[in-house]
């Protein structure tokens, strides 16, 4: 059964490391959380190290200036984890199932944010579809773009049957309050007409292999806290480890009621999957 904690602080003495999800949980893509600060800092006090793993589809040294701006500093956190840095990697290195045998000419589906992404990788990007080797999706350009946007140029690639390069797993995120789709939504899309995916972030597991293998803490130990289902309470609990619940993020508008999770609430959007072990309405110390 999920449990309910004040504050983090409450079950500080269960965990050894924490996975800390950024968008939704520690700021909401304008401005952090200052209560969300303050549960950093009590871990920090607390000696427990927190490992920032975010689906940005973006590298890391693109995105820490702006926590920086936010408030959410360096000495904050111990590691930092993006599924764009694993996706980057995965391109240059050419090291991981399913990414030799990309070819080199990708024809991108990004927002202006995301311009950079391909920086120094051996990759030629091409405007024609029918041109490209594969398809990178990081985000889309605006709010007002929808999935149903790329029906004809998903339908071109899986008849020619290209892989799909995915850099963010989340179907929807809220900047300010307003909602945009992500890349995992495009990726799903394509999924459900059988075109082959890579994808990497949470809850895939490559993602969390490298945090472990970096902190070498026991997963029962390890506490993933995020405000997403899908990603960060089921990735948790595929490695073993516990998870907490952030109410207040993107599923606000159905577990909010009055400030407090509801209960019954989170058990119906949970059913058939991982339910989280604990739920706040926000992050708080």
């Amino acid at each position: 059964m999920t449990q309910f904690p004040s504050g983090l602080s409450a079950i500080a003495d269960q965990i050894d490391l924490v996975v800390m999800d950024l968008w939704g949980c520690m700021h909401d893509g304008i401005k952090a959380y200052p209560a969300a600060i303050e549960a950093l800092h009590g871990l920090k006090a607390r000696n427990i190290p927190v490992a920032l793993v975010s689906n940005a589809p973006r590298r890391i040294e693109t995105v820490r200036p702006r926590l920086r701006e936010m408030g959410i500093t360096d000495d904050l956190y111990t590691g930092f984890y993006t599924s764009g840095e694993e996706v980057w990697n995965h391109i240059a290195k050419r090291d991981a199932e399913g990414y030799e045998s990309l070819g080199r000419k990708a024809y991108q589906i990004i927002g202006a944010q995301d311009r950079t992404f391909t920086e120094g990788l051996d990759i030629e990007l091409v405007s024609d579809i029918d041109a490209a080797d594969f398809l990178l999706v990081l985000g889309v350009a605006s709010p007002e773009v929808k999935v149903e946007d790329f029906a004809d140029l998903l339908k071109a690639a899986r008849a020619r049957n290209l892989t799909l390069v995915c850099a963010n797993p989340d179907l929807i995120v809220h900047r300010g309050g307003i909602a945009e789709i992500c890349a995992g939504a495009i990726a799903e899309a394509y999924f459900e007409m059988d075109g082959r995916i890579l994808i990497e972030g949470k809850p895939y597991a490559g993602i969390y292999r490298r945090v472990l293998g970096d902190f070498h803490v026991t997963p029962s130990r390890l506490i993933g806290i995020g405000d997403a289902l899908r990603t960060d309470v089921a990735g948790a609990a595929g490695i073993g480890a516990k998870s907490l619940l952030i109410g207040g993020g993107i599923h606000h508008a159905v577990l909010l009621r009055d400030g407090r999770v509801d209960a019954l609430a989170l058990k119906e959007l949970s059913r058939g999957g991982p339910r989280p072990d604990f739920a706040l309405p926000y992050l708080s110390w």
